[in-house]
């Protein structure tokens, strides 16, 4: 049987706008990055965004905002964009992206047909207090946790190359495994000149290390290469799945251009790999 390849992609359907201070985001507003700062995308280029996605083979559509939390405002337009997403697109699973929440407001969300909620521990709990001081990881952890309590399916990773050590990478995954995601997307640190962590871009060999890392601790779990992957794999995408990877966001990221989704279809293709249908594939071999 050949192995699945599960494709996501994301919106960013409210930008720049965080109030949080995290480090290596530049969606904070502390740090001034030069980005597209919005408080709501157009309905209808998020539709036509979930639409082109489901075209290009993806089986997930996020939908991201840069806030602290998922409060009754952004409750209310994710669920707009929900409902209208699924009028287009039945089969493409929704997934929140807006901070903290709470139990009542993803439910809310859950009515509106989001079936995934995605909360990053980011680090270890230990190493967190250095990269973020206007929350607390126990925060994160408890959003993850009440995602569970819900009913929707846990999306729970994490970024390599903060400066973090590799007793905080196992830390990390250890508390992700706890949460049983269904999959965990992990990100490579993506430097921008406007915040204050080190510029260095992690190597391909540590990379592919992080990767089997997060294989072993998370067996179960998709593992979703996210932010980095272009700039750190290059032409070298095939190590990506043979290091025991089976997801990839397909398109462009948050704040940041990815690859042409027709070339990385090709890439996969060309590897002998097959893509998921669904989120819930029978077929997906991990």
């Amino acid at each position: 049987m050949k192995k699945k390849i599960f494709l996501c992609a994301i919106s960013n359907i409210s930008s720049g706008r965080c109030s949080q201070d995290c480090s290596f985001c530049t969606q904070s507003v502390k740090y001034k990055a030069d980005i597209d700062r919005y408080y709501k995308k157009d309905i209808k280029e998020i539709v036509d965004q979930a639409i082109r996605a489901r075209a290009n083979k993806a089986v997930g559509f996020c939908l991201v905002s840069a806030t602290k939390s998922l409060d009754s405002k952004m409750v209310e337009f994710v669920s707009e964009v929900s409902y209208e997403i699924k009028k287009k697109e039945k089969d493409l699973a929704l997934i929140g992206c807006c901070g903290m929440a709470d139990k009542d407001s993803l439910k809310a969300i859950q009515s509106a047909g989001v079936e995934v909620y995605n909360h990053n521990l980011e680090t270890s709990k230990e190493f967190y207090p250095k990269i973020c001081t206007t929350h607390n990881w126990n925060e994160r952890y408890e959003t993850c946790e009440n995602v569970k309590s819900v009913g929707l399916a846990v999306c729970t990773g994490g970024i390599f190359g903060l400066g973090e050590s590799e007793e905080d990478r196992i830390s990390m995954l250890k508390s992700i495994a706890s949460l049983k995601p269904f999959s965990s997307p992990i990100n490579f640190y993506h430097p921008n000149e406007a915040l204050p962590l080190k510029k260095d871009i992690i190597s391909i060999d540590e990379a592919i290390s992080c990767v089997k890392l997060s294989k072993k601790y998370l067996p179960d779990s998709i593992i979703m290469v996210a932010g980095g992957r272009e700039i750190v794999f290059e032409d070298n995408q095939n190590l990506i799945f043979e290091a025991g990877a089976n997801s990839i966001v397909i398109g462009d990221y948050l704040t940041t251009k990815g690859e042409n989704p027709k070339k990385d279809l090709e890439k996969i293709e060309s590897m002998g790999y097959e893509f998921a249908e669904n989120r819930l594939s029978d077929e997906c071999n991990f």
